[in-house]
């Protein structure tokens, strides 16, 4: 009997036969004495061929999402599959996206480099240590941590840092709730001083967030030496560039600062860099990575964290007026299986026709796509195909583009690659060459911090008002004493729902968001107000990921999804 298993991620990947990167590289221009081989298949691409003038000019699709569920949507999928359908449509395409952090590779996620025909290759490396980025950004990370704590006890170059102030603490990248609260220096006085601190995943350290943001190797510098450290005895703020940290820092980041060339199935170029949370950072690939790829190619697709309110607010607000970034469409990616999960179905029957489960949850993604336009971009509704969907369940979600007016196209990349996402490639060509909208962030940075944070609440989020903890406002007063009130914001919030409450699914309505407190992240350039219950270092599950993964005597992975 013909076995009908359908094959792994992994094994899809392993049938393809991946092409020299150098021949990659060709198609973007450059030829093999330009870039940073790492083996065969995997490069460094230098920084010197950003073009900003091009990038000004360039073509920049942002893939986003509906509210995540267990169910997964499938953002990476969508991003892949559409441009490789961009580039068989014509469209010199690179697909840039961010880098897999191991937390979630060994925890409960997986990796994070597509699906089924829709992949970035080699897949096991991108997954696992890759070019060693995130590394060096835990070193980096862990040295400023070091150094404060040597200049904790040093009799002849202490600042007088008052040790109950400093906030930072280590950070490694694989899931550990054991590491999170811990007590240090207990070594006795030939081993620091003994205090509280514990650690984070390093993709939630403010050095990967600072290193998205960063323009250069002299802007990183600058930023690296503006993380707040805390305050002296004397109430005076202490920063990096006061333990002369920024310099050696800056040295161990000066390949991470590259981005990363690989392919994908279909032999496209694929940009890979870095990957901050967007839960608690910008939740995007670096600055440099999009202006790498919109300086290479004519279209460039990327994609922000989670869903529209995390990631594409983030995106637009602090990395597009950071940077000078004008996207000229929003891919809004769904599943059917997602929106019946919105409106009420539970998650063992959604691969089971529910109509009106379906209709129940559509306000979700009416929320979204109304998200999109209070920043003039048009958005194009992707949805993420699955063999359970029944024609009647995706006629519903064209009947509700239809009534919006918003284009809307079947994606099925997983099953057949770009010629699955050929519609949605026809799509987004006739919002770039039809589209006269210009882009306009929802806030100005120069509004006072409050107002920032209501604006988003209020008009992304669909609040009704925003309340702050008396932590939260003696953080503001400590913003505006150090003069740094007029940086973006960058909420940190449950990613399962529009509110601060993971329970409300759908579209919740007449709810308040809690502010906690306020971070200052002055490195990498926002604050970052906490609301709900934000973990830095997440857990691992009663049956990690790990457990699958395995190795044999030839060096074959097995197992990573």
């Amino acid at each position: 009997m013909k076995n009908t298993k359908p094959l792994t991620d992994l094994e899809i990947a392993h049938q393809v036969e991946l092409k020299h990167i150098t021949t990659i590289a060709n198609k973007l221009g450059l030829d093999s004495e330009e870039i940073e081989m790492y083996g065969k298949y995997k490069a460094k691409l230098p920084l010197d061929k950003i073009d900003k003038e091009k990038v000004k000019k360039g073509n920049l699709i942002l893939v986003s999402a509906i509210s995540p569920t267990p169910a997964g949507e499938g953002k990476t999928t969508v991003s892949i599959g559409l441009s490789e359908a961009l580039n068989q449509l014509g469209k010199q395409t690179t697909v840039v996206l961010r880098e897999p952090s191991l937390g979630p590779v060994f925890g409960i996620k997986g990796g994070a480099t597509g699906g089924g025909f829709s992949q970035v290759l080699p897949m096991e490396d991108i997954n696992l240590h890759f070019t060693g980025d995130f590394s060096a950004i835990e070193k980096a990370h862990n040295l400023l941590a070091a150094l404060i704590d040597n200049n904790l006890q040093s009799k002849t170059n202490n600042l007088g840092i008052d040790a109950r102030t400093v906030s930072l603490k280590r950070v490694m990248d694989v899931n550990d709730r054991a590491l999170r609260n811990i007590v240090i220096g207990m070594g006795g006085t030939g081993s620091g001083i003994p205090r509280e601190s514990g650690f984070d995943i390093t993709a939630a350290s403010e050095i990967m967030a600072i290193l998205c943001l960063a323009e250069d190797l002299d802007d990183l510098k600058k930023r690296l030496g503006n993380i707040f450290v805390g305050y002296t005895f004397d109430k005076k703020p202490v920063f990096a560039r006061d333990l002369n940290a920024q310099g050696a820092m800056t040295a161990l980041l000066k390949d991470a600062i590259k981005p990363n060339l690989v392919q994908t199935i279909e032999g496209n170029p694929a940009i890979i860099h870095l990957g901050p949370f967007a839960n608690i950072a910008q939740g995007t690939n670096s600055v440099i990575a999009t202006r790498m790829g919109m300086s290479l190619s004519d279209y460039t697709v990327t994609e922000a964290g989670f869903g529209s309110d995390l990631g594409a607010e983030k995106f637009f607000d602090i990395k597009c007026q950071s940077a000078g970034l004008s996207p000229k469409a929003i891919v809004l990616t769904t599943t059917i299986r997602a929106l019946k999960y919105h409106g009420g179905a539970a998650l063992d029957t959604l691969t089971t026709p529910n109509v009106e489960a379906l209709k129940n949850g559509l306000p979700n993604l009416v929320k979204h796509l109304e998200n999109s336009r209070l920043y003039n971009v048009t958005p194009v509704i992707a949805i993420n195909k699955f063999i359970t969907d029944s024609e009647e369940e995706i006629q519903v979600i064209r009947d509700l583009a239809e009534r919006m007016q918003v284009r809307v196209a079947l994606a099925d990349g997983w099953a057949k690659g770009g010629e699955g996402a050929l519609e949605l490639a026809e799509k987004v060509i006739e919002i770039v060459e039809q589209s006269t909208e210009e882009f306009c962030p929802l806030y100005d940075w120069n509004m006072d911090v409050v107002s920032k944070i209501e604006t988003i609440a209020t008009s992304i989020y669909g609040a009704d008002r925003v309340e702050f903890s008396s932590k939260a406002r003696k953080d503001l007063k400590t913003i505006s004493n150090l003069g740094l009130d007029k940086l973006p914001v960058c909420i940190a919030k449950t990613q399962k729902s529009l509110s601060d409450d993971p329970t409300l699914l759908g579209r919740p309505t007449g709810f308040t968001l809690t502010v906690r407190e306020i971070e200052i992240a002055a490195g990498a350039g926002f604050l970052i107000p906490i609301t709900g219950d934000m973990m830095r270092m997440p857990g691992l599950p009663a049956h990690p990921a790990s457990e699958k993964i395995d190795i044999d005597k030839k060096g074959n992975i097995s197992g990573l999804i």
